[in-house]
């Protein structure tokens, strides 16, 4: 197995500048006023979580470095969702509330030029139409050393949730599907509407290793115990040549795949998923004492390869992650995501307080 350098998703997306989509001031969706919780809240799909210690992040030398060293921690028990949010159940907070996302929104230069290098040209004004970041496949073998994510990723017009591939596309046959294309503002305002919260990354963490804290994967310590795919990942020569012999080649139906021990299906793979927190990739160095505590009067996130971003912590990998490129179908695993931006491979699950 070949480890590439770590590479944090949305790395420098002064490449795709025109996918912060920050909208303007009078278009956000004021969470607290106008999302109001569901009247169908239920912990129906949910699994209990009983709190405890454990070992956040890893030691493992083939891990990379910004989920290294392992460190103690402890998180309370709380309810979580067995499966990721699918698009049946994102459908109906959206007919319910009339939310629009991110993604449905015209982009503000005004906005966006805050979170990139002083004097980065303004794009032309094309690429402010609503849009996504949709995962093209190139049609050959590419190099992925030289980290040009847009060998594979394209702006779309016209992608979110409801047409994920392009404008073009539906959720006829994929209601089932997690729901890709959502922004951290659109996550947060599914969770407030279900009653539920986004996990924080200790919870998620917590929940994916299922008191398994030295094991490779959340499953055990092979990938593919006995012959049997336990997630939806990339097999073949990334980006270009997926043979999807795990019977996928973009996106699961949920509850495809064993769940783990806690009873939570897809942990890992499919879609990666989003959590409350800020990314930091020195948060275990941090913790460790072997780092100064992040200077969050500068910066609430920190991300040396991407130093202007604000991004979020995702986890689990998604149908993306590849033995040659990408190795995060692992419950250390972790990455920085753009908060203002959703693509084709990330969605969320949610968690609520309380037994």
């Amino acid at each position: 197995m070949r480890k590439l350098p770590y590479l944090a998703f949305p790395l420098l997306l002064t490449v795709f500048l025109f996918t912060l989509c920050s909208p303007k001031e009078t278009e956000v969706i004021v969470l607290e006023n106008e999302i109001k919780k569901s009247s169908d809240f239920s912990k129906e799909g949910m699994v209990w979580i009983e709190g405890g210690k454990f070992l956040m992040g890893t030691n493992e030398k083939e891990a990379y470095h910004v989920e290294r060293p392992a460190v103690q921690r402890v998180v309370d028990g709380f309810w979580m969702d067995a499966t990721e949010v699918t698009n049946a159940q994102f459908l109906k907070f959206m007919e319910e509330t009339g939310y629009v996302t991110v993604a449905e929104r015209p982009l503000d230069w005004e906005e966006l030029k805050k979170q990139v290098p002083p004097g980065t040209p303004k794009p032309d004004e094309k690429d402010f139409l609503p849009g996504s970041l949709v995962f093209s496949p190139p049609t050959q073998s590419v190099s992925t050393q030289s980290n040009d994510l847009s060998l594979w990723w394209k702006w779309v017009v016209g992608a979110n949730w409801k047409h994920p591939e392009s404008p073009e596309s539906d959720l006829k046959g994929k209601e089932n599907h997690p729901v890709v294309h959502v922004a951290f503002e659109d996550t947060e305002a599914y969770a407030r509407w279900a009653g539920k919260r986004l996990p924080t990354e200790a919870e998620w963490e917590y929940a994916a290793k299922a008191g398994k804290e030295n094991q490779r994967y959340a499953w055990g310590v092979d990938f593919k115990p006995n012959g049997q795919f336990m997630a939806n990942t990339f097999q073949g020569v990334f980006p270009n040549s997926n043979e999807g012999r795990d019977g996928f080649l973009g996106t699961a139906p949920v509850k495809n795949f064993p769940p783990n021990p806690y009873g939570l299906y897809d942990i890992i793979g499919n879609v990666w998923e989003m959590t409350g927190d800020w990314f930091d990739a020195a948060s275990f160095l941090r913790i460790s004492g072997d780092a100064p505590a992040l200077d969050s009067a500068v910066s609430k996130c920190y991300n040396p390869d991407n130093p202007y971003a604000m991004e979020k912590v995702i986890k689990g990998g998604s149908f993306l992650c590849a033995d040659d490129y990408c190795i995060n179908y692992r419950p250390s695993a972790r990455q920085g995501h753009s908060y203002d931006s959703g693509t084709s491979n990330v969605g969320f699950r949610c968690v609520a307080d309380g037994k």
